[in-house]
C-alpha cells in the first residue's frame, strides 16, 4: 500500500474540527485524522507492505524547464512561507504546517516507511515503487486524479484508492473503471488517461490544455490511436483520416505546448525513491516509548491506540 501523504493530510485537515487540539492548545486535527484513515485502510485492506510518500518537490525543476506554467499560480504562497518540512507541498494552512513534522515523528515511531524523492512529487515516488514492484499487487491511496495512469492488470495489478470525496466514499479503480469513467481503451487504460489529460489540461496544476478540446474530445482522440506519438504524428499527416481538419487546426495551434507537455503530466516511474526504513508492515511500534510520549504530548492517545491495534491485527 502506498499513500500519497500529503493528499491524505489535507484531507484529513479539512475533513477533521479544528478544534481537535492538544493539551496546549495546538490543533493536531490533521495528525488525527490521517493516523485514524490509516488505521481503517489498514484494518481493512490488511497490507504486508506500506509507504507513506512524500512530496519533496511539489513543483520539480524538469517539469517547470518544460513548462513554466506548472503550479506558478501557486508559487506566492509557497515563497511566503518561513519553513517547508519534507512532505508539505504549497499552500499550507497556517495550523496545518506545524503538524506535519508531528505527523512524521508519529509515523517513525511507528515503524511505518517513508518514502521520498529528491527533485520529485509523491506521485513520483508512488509511481517509482508502483512500476518496480516485481512480486506483490500494489494499491495506491492518493486524492490526486493524476494517479490513475498508473492502474494496470500486468506484470502484476495496480490499483488506485481513490479518496478525492473522502474515505468514506472511496474509489477503488483499476484499469477497467478507468475505462468506464473517461471512456478510454481498457487495454491501456492508465497511458490514455494521462493523454487525455494533456489535451484537456487542469488549471489547478497551470496546464492549459488544448483550447476547444474538452473532456470528451479528448477521450474520444486517445481512443483513436494507440500512443501519444501516434496522435501527434497525425496531426501533420493531412491523409489521416482520423482527425477532423477542424480538430487537427486546433492541434497544430497548440504545437508548442503539444511538444513539452508530456513529461509534466506523465508520472515519472524511475525517480531516485529513498526509504527511511524497511517497508514491510510492523506488527509492533518501532518505538513504543517514543509513540506514548507523542500520544500524550499531542493529546492522541485514542488514535495511537487505534492504529496500534490495526497494525498488530494487519501483521497478525
Amino acid at each position: 500500500m502506498l499513500l500519497d501523504a500529503a493528499s491524505m493530510y489535507f484531507r484529513a485537515y479539512y475533513g477533521v474540527p479544528e478544534s481537535i487540539t492538544a493539551p496546549d492548545g495546538t490543533p493536531v486535527n490533521a495528525v488525527r485524522g490521517f493516523c485514524d484513515m490509516v488505521s481503517r485502510l489498514v484494518t481493512e485492506q490488511r497490507p504486508s507492505r506500506l509507504v507513506a510518500c512524500l512530496d519533496l518537490d511539489w513543483r520539480p525543476a524538469f517539469r517547470v524547464a518544460a513548462l513554466p506554467s506548472y503550479k506558478a499560480h501557486r508559487v506566492v504562497a509557497e515563497q511566503a512561507a518561513d519553513t517547508n518540512p519534507a512532505g508539505i507541498p504549497e499552500e499550507v494552512p497556517d495550523t496545518l504546517g506545524p503538524q506535519v513534522p508531528i505527523l512524521l515523528e508519529v509515523l517513525a515511531a511507528a515503524g511505518i516507511a517513508t518514502g521520498g524523492a529528491e527533485g520529485h512529487e509523491a506521485d513520483d515516488v508512488i509511481g517509482t515503487l508502483a512500476h518496480t514492484e516485481s512480486v506483490d499487487p500494489v494499491l495506491a491511496v492518493s486524492g490526486d486524479r493524476d494517479l490513475m495512469q498508473i492502474v494496470r492488470e500486468e506484470p502484476t495489478p495496480v490499483r488506485l484508492l481513490y479518496v478525492g470525496r473522502g474515505l468514506a466514499k472511496a474509489e477503488l479503480l483499476g484499469p477497467a473503471e478507468v475505462a468506464e469513467k473517461y471512456a478510454v481503451p481498457v487495454g491501456r487504460a492508465g497511458e490514455a488517461y494521462a493523454e487525455m489529460a494533456m489535451l484537456r489540461g487542469d488549471p489547478s496544476d497551470g496546464l492549459p490544455g488544448v483550447p476547444g478540446v474538452g473532456a470528451k474530445t479528448a477521450a474520444t482522440l486517445v481512443s483513436r490511436f494507440g500512443s501519444w506519438a501516434e496522435l501527434r504524428a497525425a496531426i501533420t499527416d493531412a491523409g489521416d483520416t482520423r482527425l477532423a481538419s477542424t480538430v487537427r487546426s486546433k492541434l497544430a495551434a497548440a504545437a508548442p505546448y503539444l511538444e513539452v507537455v508530456e513529461p509534466v503530466v506523465r508520472v515519472v516511474q524511475d525517480a531516485p525513491v529513498h526509504l527511511d526504513r524497511p517497508d514491510t508492515l510492523p506488527a509492533t511500534p518501532a518505538d513504543p516509548d517514543a509513540l506514548v510520549a507523542l500520544a500524550e504530548r499531542w493529546g492522541l492517545t485514542s488514535s495511537m491506540k487505534r492504529l496500534v491495534t490495526a497494525l498488530h491485527k494487519a501483521a497478525s
